[in-house]
């Protein structure tokens, strides 16, 4: 291509303006759209002068543990955007120690830095304060003596702010972004009552999902508590004997080891120990498949729905592409309060397989992928949020990955899954279980739209004084 046929080519000052970078990104990107556009605003600063610190935890070694009071719970570049974190694997106390910028504070904006993803960011919340946290997190600590955290994070996440980190990512295969490529940004200055205002919807956010981990945690104490079950809230399940050598009675359902696990059994008999039902029992007249499989056709997001894969399902806010239901079968979007359980994948402890989410709320505006294995309640006694409260459980966890199937990829197996105990407790209980979960979930997405009013705010701000 000559350069005369060149569109729009690059200008001299342009290479100055970005460190004399040489790859494209910096200049086709909207970053560099979004810095011509704040070179209009009447004040901005840079965020290295509004941050104490920009940094990541450098590279160290991990020596994981089970114990918890061995171990500090361990947040991935992945684990920052999870809803719920109370499954994550933990690091040694001494592997924390003996390296100082890992713990986590609330009020921190997190940027990954380093894959494919990267550019992604997020706000530290309540339920990660002292978390360790990996390198592949970049952490903007505010100078709350110049600017509030929640206004902070807002612009660094809104497009503006997230346009011009993506445009600062270096790397092929491998992607990078560092503190210093970022340091330069223009964070643009408001009234104070406006950043103030952005702030407090920002913190009112992470109270309510705050109250939303909290409240899913209760439901589920509170239903083996009730079921006379105390005992399966601290499973230990790796502190218990290995399946080594043991023997079992093949059965035409299947021979496969794993399905005999005797760690699995005895879970089993102490399910089996209270007044319970199947889950196939309670689903009866419901659901309990995969979802359809389908084309996906890609549509703009103003006709489309969003499309929720097993990853996308467990994230704090949902992301994935846009596709066109009408392109699509019945049967692509859930039920109010269908359990989705993600029900393909690896044995990996930190995979999602087997684990649930719950749909209820604006999550019932989305469309979810066939690797989900849906679970309708066909009995009004049994609702979908008392059943999430039991199958977000450790012990229905271990009892699902026990009835696993397939090679590479596992699948849950058809006739051992609708044999899975569900402890019954009373109507009462049931009730009030159930009441925990729905308000958790209204507190979530309370939150949602105390973040998304947050974001609308700065962008009106900045383009009505940009003009």
């Amino acid at each position: 291509m000559k350069l005369a046929e060149i569109e729009n080519p690059v200008r001299a000052a342009w290479l100055a303006d970005q460190g004399f970078r040489l790859d494209p990104g910096p200049y086709v990107s909207e970053g560099y759209a979004a810095r011509t556009l704040l070179q209009r605003f009447p004040r901005t600063e840079p965020l290295q002068d509004v941050t104490t610190r920009i940094f990541h935890a450098g590279r160290f070694r991990r020596q994981w543990t089970t114990h918890q009071q061995h171990g500090v719970p361990f947040l991935g570049s992945a684990d920052i955007f999870q809803a719920d974190l109370s499954n994550l694997q933990m690091i040694t106390k001494r592997s924390f120690a003996e390296t100082p910028n890992l713990p986590l504070e609330p009020g921190w904006t997190l940027i990954t830095c380093s894959g494919m993803t990267s550019g992604r960011v997020t706000y530290a919340r309540l339920s990660m304060n002292g978390s360790a946290c990996s390198q592949d997190v970049m952490r903007a600590v505010p100078d709350q003596t110049r600017i509030s955290p929640g206004y902070l994070y807002t612009f660094l996440a809104g497009p503006l702010g997230a346009s011009m980190i993506k445009g600062g990512i270096y790397g092929t295969s491998v992607r990078h972004i560092e503190p210093s490529h970022i340091a330069d940004i223009p964070v643009p200055r408001l009234d104070e009552e406006t950043e103030l205002k952005i702030d407090g919807l920002i913190q009112e956010a992470m109270q309510l999902r705050q109250r939303f981990e909290d409240g899913i945690q209760a439901a589920t104490q509170d239903l083996f508590k009730s079921a006379g079950l105390p005992e399966l809230l601290d499973l230990l399940w790796h502190d218990q004997s290995r399946d080594l050598e043991f023997s079992a009675e093949p059965t035409s359902t299947t021979i496969r080891a794993l399905n005999h696990s005797p760690r699995a059994q005895r879970l089993l008999s102490t399910l089996r120990s209270v007044p319970y039902r199947t889950l196939g029992s309670i689903c009866g007249g419901g659901q309990l498949s995969s979802g359809v499989r389908f084309k996906r056709v890609d549509s703009n997001p103003d006709f489309g729905a969003r499309l929720i894969g097993q990853r996308q399902g467990f994230w704090l806010r949902p992301e994935g592409r846009w596709i066109d239901p009408g392109q699509a079968p019945p049967g692509i979007y859930a039920k109010d309060e269908t359990v989705l359980i993600a029900a393909q994948g690896t044995l990996g402890e930190s995979e999602v397989y087997c684990r649930p989410v719950f749909v209820t709320g604006t999550w019932l505006e989305h469309v979810y992928s066939q690797h989900f294995l849906r679970v309708v309640s066909g009995d009004p006694e049994f609702p979908g949020a008392y059943l999430f409260a039991f199958l977000r459980s450790e012990a229905a966890f271990r009892m699902l990955r026990s009835m696993s199937v397939g090679g590479k990829q596992q699948d849950i197996h058809p006739e051992l899954r609708v044999e899975l105990p569900v402890p019954v407790c009373t109507a009462s209980d049931r009730e009030r279980i159930a009441e925990t979960v729905r308000q958790a979930y209204q507190d979530r997405d309370q939150a949602d739209r105390k973040e998304d009013l947050a974001f609308a705010l700065l962008d009106e701000a900045v383009r009505e004084a940009a003009r």
